[in-house]
């Protein structure tokens, strides 16, 4: 592992002689590889696939796991896309002149050798490989055991670019040791790994966090509700609330508990009921709930738990209060919408809730690097610092201040 990392760190410096063009010529050639080696990589994946149903993977992992033409070729369209946006290093983010005259410029710069530890979904090799390449970041990856086949096929695909550009393959690399003991030394190895990212379940989260002495942004899990208020437009609430939850169940960005002002539930869950029982969602719900519609009861742990699968729950609530109080308890700080047509409760809501993203009439699926603009991300990071949200290229830098004198001392 040791002189692995040092391969990798000592890559780095090579990644600071390319200019934003040279990055971005690789970056297209690495999305063109990608589609000129679909057959292989279905291949691969398939092998992955024939496993997880030999090991009684979830539908939720499957779904995660699964490539066809279609998704590898989403794949190369999200590494165009990150081709395609501003060069991230070396932009002057602030300048000045003290008073002693000299002359200060805040420059962003790589962070240097990233390690990202990610389960079930192929696409993250791609993406992160690619966030990080054009930030001028090594990356080294940890996917998941579910994707072995597929990740290797995919890093072998970028990293044939990378060797047929005359750069180091270790520029992207996947860890020699995929183990839990892999892992452990991974997030101790603070001498040539500079940024952990961890994103996955929440064993996984709690673990990395808990034992790394490297600087950790963590993905944690996506607790996410959706509050319809007394004053929401009663079809858009039940458009969004489905897609929220049913789009695709099995990401981190999809609803798991919806809230109700106790206002207009009585008329409102006899309609949400039958949406949902059309798209085969499991429902679970509060007292109040039951007491309205037949659902099953839901417990706190219920409401403390993320599926990623298509079951719901649903919580009564007394008014935009009701629905803060809810989500500071049981929330992670991932993504929270509230449907309203009062710009007061949208407001009251905005500003209570602390979470990453918060939105007023929109489905919490938005959040997301592509759907916000980033092309892509490493993660949806759960923390305040240093990014927080979809963590596109610029999460990827840090900054340095370049000083500039003509003989100043102190």
């Amino acid at each position: 592992m040791e002189q692995f990392l040092q391969k990798a760190k000592d890559a780095s410096r090579v990644l600071n002689t390319l200019s934003g063009a040279q990055k971005n010529t690789i970056l297209k050639e690495m999305a063109e590889a990608l589609r000129a080696n679909t057959m292989g990589l279905l291949e691969a994946n398939a092998i992955d696939m024939q496993n997880g149903k030999d090991n009684n993977l979830s539908s939720a992992l499957m779904d995660r796991l699964f490539l066809d033409e279609k998704r590898i070729d989403a794949m190369a369209v999200a590494i165009e896309e990150i081709a395609a946006l501003k060069e991230p290093v070396g932009r002057v983010l602030d300048g000045w002149v003290t008073e002693d005259g000299l002359k200060i410029e805040k420059v962003s710069i790589p962070i240097g050798v990233i390690g990202i530890i990610y389960e079930s979904r192929p696409n993250v090799t791609s993406d992160t490989a690619a966030l990080c390449f054009k930030s001028s970041n090594v990356c080294v990856l940890k996917g998941g055991k579910e994707a072995e086949y597929s990740n290797k096929a995919i890093a072998e695909v970028l990293q044939a670019t990378l060797e047929k550009n005359n750069l180091p393959r270790e520029l992207i690399s996947l860890i020699p040791d995929s183990s839990r003991e892999g892992v452990a030394k991974l997030i101790k190895m603070d001498k040539y790994v500079d940024l952990i990212i961890p994103r996955g379940g929440e064993g996984l989260i709690r673990y990395v966090s808990e034992h790394a002495t490297v600087s950790v942004v963590k993905h944690d899990k996506g607790q996410c509700h959706t509050y319809i208020d007394k004053d929401a437009n009663i079809d858009n609430a039940i458009k969004i609330a489905l897609n929220a939850k049913v789009q695709r169940p099995g990401v981190c960005n999809a609803m798991e508990t919806l809230l109700v002002d106790e206002a207009i539930a009585k008329k409102v869950l006899p309609m949400l009921k039958e949406a949902f029982d059309a798209a085969h969602t499991e429902l679970k719900g509060c007292a109040n709930t039951q007491s309205i519609i037949e659902v099953q009861h839901a417990t706190d742990e219920d409401f403390d738990t993320e599926y990623l699968a298509n079951i719901l729950n649903i919580r009564v609530v007394d008014g935009v209060e009701g629905a803060i109080e809810h989500i500071v308890r049981f929330g992670s700080g991932h993504s929270e919408a509230i449907i309203t047509e009062n710009i007061t409760s949208a407001e009251q809501f905005l500003n209570g809730i602390d979470a990453a993203a918060v939105y007023v009439n929109a489905s919490t699926r938005f959040t997301d690097g592509g759907a916000f603009g980033f092309g892509a991300e490493v993660g949806i990071s759960t923390n305040k610092l240093h990014a927080r949200g979809p963590m596109g290229i610029e999460g990827l830098t840090t900054y340095k201040f370049k000083i500039y004198g003509s003989g100043q001392v102190r």
